[in-house]
């Protein structure tokens, strides 16, 4: 649905902006959509559907449209077939730092900190990646709910103001295990995850724990020391203790019973994500 495509292009694209150090209180988003002929009906209705997203997410987000373009009628004839490209909404995010000394990164700083989720995970394998590599066709795909991941990044933007958090990353594509998996790749160091401390709707299989790409989720970083403090600017929100960094260079994921569902060496991965074969301990 050309809807739910847009409002996710949305949440993620001002949840990399929060992530960094901006506030949503003072960002603003452009639009560009990438069609293909308006013309003909079924184009027309979804474009008329993302666009109706871009409206009921901005409203909500209190983050207006300040420019865009658009690229129609991208199609070709093959025989008599006339062929139109997957159409697409990308969207850009752009915000006020007040001070570019808080500004944070993505990379894991200190064996031994907090690794925290915010927000819930669902059962949205639909469109994934974890699906494409398995050629899995069907499912939920993400939903947004903007008033909810409006109010998480309120609060992670008040947690990065105060100088609470070591790194931040948004959660998307790969999901969960992922992001986790990027933030180890940059710091050069391991995880050690509680899968059973993520936080839920309903209830999932270890897959769709680790590679549900659900919106509205962060990674977050946090000192021991920071643990209180921190805590307290969530209450109310869905956001859990679920693991810690370590020195060891390996990515643990474990479920309720204690069991390894995931083990591997961080260079092992950094390859398979990179596509490229490199020298590591």
């Amino acid at each position: 649905d050309p809807y739910w495509m847009a409002a996710s292009a949305i949440d993620e694209a001002l949840r990399n902006a929060v992530c960094v150090g901006g506030s949503i209180e003072r960002m603003a988003v452009l639009d560009n959509f990438c069609w293909g002929n308006p013309n003909r009906p079924e184009q027309l209705g979804g474009l008329v559907r993302a666009a109706l997203a871009c409206y009921d997410m901005a409203k909500v987000f209190g983050t207006p449209f300040i420019s865009g373009k658009d690229s129609l009628h991208n199609e070709y004839a093959l025989g008599d077939k006339v062929l139109s490209i997957p159409p697409a909404l990308l969207i850009s995010a752009v915000g006020i730092v007040e001070d570019i000394r808080k500004t944070v990164t993505m990379d894991v700083k200190e064996e031994d900190n907090l690794i925290y989720i915010l927000g819930t995970t669902a059962k949205e394998m639909g469109g994934s990646h974890y699906n494409k590599v398995n050629k899995v066709t069907g499912g939920s795909v993400p939903k947004v709910d903007p008033a909810a991941s409006r109010a998480r990044m309120v609060a992670l933007s008040a947690a990065i103001d105060a100088g609470l958090v070591r790194s931040c990353h948004d959660c998307s594509e790969g999901g969960i295990s992922v992001a986790i998996a990027e933030m180890c790749f940059a710091g050069d160091k391991g995880a050690v995850c509680d899968m059973a401390a993520i936080p839920v709707e309903g209830v999932l299989t270890d897959s769709e724990l680790l590679f549900s790409e659900s919106n509205g989720r962060f990674i977050i970083e946090v000192q021991p020391s920071r643990k209180s403090e921190f805590e307290k600017l969530f209450e109310g929100l869905p956001l859990s203790l679920a693991g810690n960094v370590t020195g060891a260079k390996m990515l643990t994921f474990k479920n309720s019973k204690g069991q390894k569902i995931l083990n591997e060496k961080i260079g092992e991965l950094r390859d398979a994500w990179t596509g490229r074969k490199s020298n590591h301990d």
